[in-house]
């Protein structure tokens, strides 16, 4: 199966085979390899391959040079094809004719399925793939991959070609130049239209606003800043109902079971570590669905679209917008996404910046200083000042990455920024069953991380916070393991303005960000233990007691820049084969923390914030 980017191969290819598909990767290229059995009419198994999208078979990115190799049998470990499959986007025919013609040139038994052609029908385009097959010469199935339509005639289809692969050796056609191509897939395409409502023109229409050079990019920025806003204010009512639910369970245990160190342990060292992350389960789910309503309705590829003109600026292609937004989320997948830029240094830049974009795992951090630090109040009418400080954050992670990229592409990655091509998707509404998905999948896995990761971190921080046992009228946490080691590491980062506590929170926040905010939560309920009064506040309320304003502005400073957890440092260096890059990725990203934290820092003490 080949294709175009976004036609719908996967689709096709999962309602093919089902559960009867294994996935891996090609010899020596970490480029995913999907391959299942499909059961042809006649019973029949074989083997189909699902290859990389690609826009050519001039491959520039390692994902098309797979691809190539496949169709022209020179991939090692994997047999050249008796039958290729061109799956076809119904609704962007002239955009996808250009690659089945390059294909066809080849003259192997081929199939063409003309994928997603119930939404092409949805918004007033009427296809006739009579029209379409007798132009290119070879059999056009009509599919609807996830309703399972034509599938049993792609199959009959197939087992014909293979038919004729059998039958007759390959005729190659004559070879067209890519404008010529062009030109013949732009005929093709409007002969194969038989009508065309007013509703396809209208995303055209759409299109001319939100891709247009100025009007496009303040719609974009001004979703963006609404999103934040929304982090915030939708999620607080959930947000205080979890801290008082973990609050009152924390109350109960201290009242239902004798004092001792395993009721301290599930209350100072579980309740408040882990419990102190998943109440900032609602702003993430808020968070994550603006990004999947984004995805969904087609506008995610337009805003990478809109963002290719800043890349070109900072020596990078609108190719590594998308890797950089998909970090928001997590910058594992983000990093992994980088194998589809074309130029090898564009993709190290990208790889190189993409911690400095904020993770969902930095947004508790933030949102407990800010919801500490900083009022409740409006700025303005529908502006919260909270709201405004999470956007500012979030802006400074891509203004730091986006000058870090400026000086890189001008020394340690030295070279001229590349083009790029990306296939916009049609506009859709999103189904509340994809959305409700989607943040299932995205909850299950924050909750996950935090029974296990965050739990055993916070366990083990309790357990180097208790012991050894502090004299009568001393402090528990500097007679710790745990305390002599963040006293040490206290004498490093007092200079930024961080404390003990701080220094403590550091060291655990490298296995996953938001364990920052468990440790501290653990670190003051071990250290209020003989405090009941202590006690019964939150974490916000125990940051303002011990902390300064300038203090909690550094360590959101230090958070923008701090490099990501040790997943990320793992998958850069598989991706660089090597530890050269991962290592310089540290080495630089905790300087620039060190240095931002700390002009942050004596900033607001000259400002009279200290």
């Amino acid at each position: 199966m080949v294709g175009n980017p976004n036609a719908g191969k996967s689709a096709l290819f999962n309602a093919l085979t089902g559960a009867r598909q294994k996935i891996a990767n090609y010899p020596g290229v970490t480029v995913e390899r999907k391959a299942g059995r499909l059961l042809l009419p006649n019973g029949e198994p074989v083997e189909l391959v699902d290859l990389p999208g690609t826009y050519g078979l001039e491959a520039t990115s390692p994902d098309e040079e797979v691809t190539r190799r496949v169709i022209m049998g020179e991939q090692p470990g994997q047999a050249q094809p008796d039958v290729l499959v061109i799956v076809l986007d119904s609704s962007n025919l002239e955009q996808h004719l250009v690659l089945a013609q390059e294909v066809l040139e080849l003259g192997r038994p081929t199939v063409v399925a003309l994928n997603m052609i119930d939404l092409a029908e949805r918004d007033g385009l009427v296809l006739d793939p009579a029209a379409l097959s007798a132009e290119l010469g070879v059999p056009v199935i009509p599919t609807v991959a996830v309703r399972r339509r034509g599938l049993g005639d792609l199959g009959a289809a197939v087992a014909a070609a293979r038919e004729q692969a059998r039958a007759a050796p390959p005729q190659p056609r004559a070879h067209l130049l890519l404008p010529e191509r062009r030109m013949m897939a732009r005929t093709m395409a409007r002969g194969a239209v038989l009508s065309e409502t007013s509703r396809h023109r209208l995303h055209a229409r759409l299109d001319r606003v939100l891709l247009h050079p100025w009007l496009g990019p303040p719609v974009l920025f001004a979703l963006l800043f609404i999103v934040f806003q929304a982090v915030f204010s939708w999620a607080k009512p959930f947000q205080d109902g979890l801290d008082g639910l973990f609050s009152a369970l924390a109350d109960w245990l201290r009242g239902e079971m004798p004092a001792s160190l395993l009721r301290d342990l599930l209350t100072d060292g579980v309740i408040a570590g882990v419990g102190s992350v998943i109440v900032f389960l609602p702003q993430i789910l808020v968070l994550f669905f603006f990004i999947l309503v984004m995805e969904a309705t087609g506008y995610m590829a337009r805003a990478a679209f809109l963002m290719d003109r800043l890349m070109a600026g900072v020596g990078l292609s609108g190719r590594s917008f998308i890797p950089l937004l998909s970090s928001f989320a997590c910058a594992v997948p983000g990093i992994m996404s980088t194998r589809s830029i074309t130029d090898p240094r564009d993709r190290l830049t990208t790889i190189l910046i993409a911690p400095m974009m904020t993770c969902s795992a930095r947004l508790p951090v933030y949102a407990v200083i800010i919801a500490a630090f900083i009022p409740a109040r409006q700025v303005l009418p529908g502006i919260g000042l909270q709201g405004l400080v999470l956007f500012l954050l979030y802006v400074a992670g891509i203004v730091g990455a986006m000058v870090v990229a400026l000086v890189f592409r001008r020394t340690v990655t030295h070279g001229e920024a590349s083009g790029f091509i990306m296939e916009l998707p049609k506009y859709q509404l999103p189904t509340v069953k994809d959305l409700a998905l989607g943040l299932f999948q995205r909850a299950w896995i924050f909750l996950r991380r935090a029974g296990t990761m965050i739990f055993t971190v916070a366990v083990v921080l309790w357990l180097l916070l208790n012991f050894p046992r502090a004299e009568p009228g001393k402090d528990q946490v500097d007679a710790s393991i745990a305390g002599h080691i963040a006293n040490g590491l206290a004498v490093v980062v007092e200079p930024i303005g961080f404390n003990r506590d701080i220094a403590l929170s550091l060291i655990p926040s490298m296995a996953a960000r938001e364990v920052a905010v468990s440790s501290l939560a653990t670190t003051y309920a071990v250290g209020s233990s003989n405090d009941d009064d202590a006690r019964a506040v939150g974490l916000a309320t125990e940051l303002k007691r011990h902390w300064s304003l300038a203090t909690a502005l550094a360590f959101l400073a230090w958070f923008v820049f701090a490099p990501q957890c040790m997943s990320t440092i793992a998958v850069t260096r598989r991706e660089t084969n090597g530890w050269k890059w991962p290592a310089f990725m540290l080495g630089y990203l905790f300087a620039l923390a060190y240095a931002f934290a700390g002009l942050v820092y004596w900033t607001a003490i000259a400002f009279g914030l200290g």
